[in-house]
């Protein structure tokens, strides 16, 4: 098994499907993770067992003395030195661990298991696609120390009976709400943007999230819905620590 880690971007500087260049003046800013060798030196070493490609994997960075922007991502077969990285990496950007059988050969569609790290989480609801009274998605947000509200995720598509039963508890956005004119992306990386409606940013909700932010601090990944928080008011929320914008 090894760690599931992810390049890390300036806030500038977006993923997209090409392999993110080393060169110009924010190669600093830029990590690639190596966690698998599917071709080396114009062999095709997707046929090898899983064993071999990590051991050439090693075997090439140690040959060429890789160093940052380059990492070789961490493996091992031990148990406990998985429960330590879940237990006390995530604060330095640890999503999970994938888990890999050394004897087994590259499949194109995954032939592994994920475990990622969710955390339970409170935020204020801004917004929501759908309609107020039968929402589908929820967009959430948290308050900064000088009162501004900002985006931090959306929701996975909510259960009829959680939409209906939230739609009870939604009002209807006040003139000069903090997100009026704002757009919202589809998803992560996307240029296509949702259609919202704003509600009063007063409904606090509780929502499991993995560790993976953007370069913003925003949830990567949308957030599962457990409940409302109704014994909580958004100023009870954990404040914004991303970025501004």
């Amino acid at each position: 098994m090894h760690v599931l880690t992810r390049p890390r971007y300036r806030r500038d500087h977006w993923p997209t499907r090409e392999f993110p260049s080393t060169q110009g003046r924010d190669s600093a800013n830029r990590r690639a993770s190596a966690f698998d060798l599917l071709r080396l030196e114009g062999t095709d070493t997707t046929r090898w067992t899983y064993r071999q490609r990590r051991e050439a994997l090693a075997a090439l960075f140690a040959e060429h003395q890789l160093t940052a922007p380059w990492a070789l991502c961490p493996s091992t077969t031990d148990p406990d030195t998985v429960h330590e990285w879940l237990t006390h990496f995530p604060v330095a950007g640890l999503e999970g661990v994938v888990f890999k059988r050394l004897d087994s050969r590259y499949e194109p569609v995954r032939g592994w298991l994920k475990y990622k790290i969710r955390e339970t989480e409170e935020a204020v609801v801004g917004a929501v696609t759908g309609s107020r009274a039968m929402p589908r998605t929820l967009l959430l947000g948290r308050y900064d120390v000088a009162g501004h509200l900002h985006y931090t995720g959306r929701s996975t598509t909510l259960p009829q009976a959680a939409g209906r039963s939230l739609g009870e508890l939604l009002t209807p956005a006040d003139p000069g709400h903090p997100w009026t004119g704002w757009t919202f992306s589809a998803v992560w990386g996307s240029h296509e943007t949702l259609h919202v409606t704003l509600v009063q940013p007063e409904l606090v909700v509780e929502v499991g999230v993995d560790v993976t932010r953007d370069s913003a601090g925003r949830w990567r990944h949308p957030a599962r819905w457990h409940r409302p928080r109704l014994d909580l008011a958004p100023a009870d929320t954990p404040r914004w620590t991303g970025t501004t914008g």
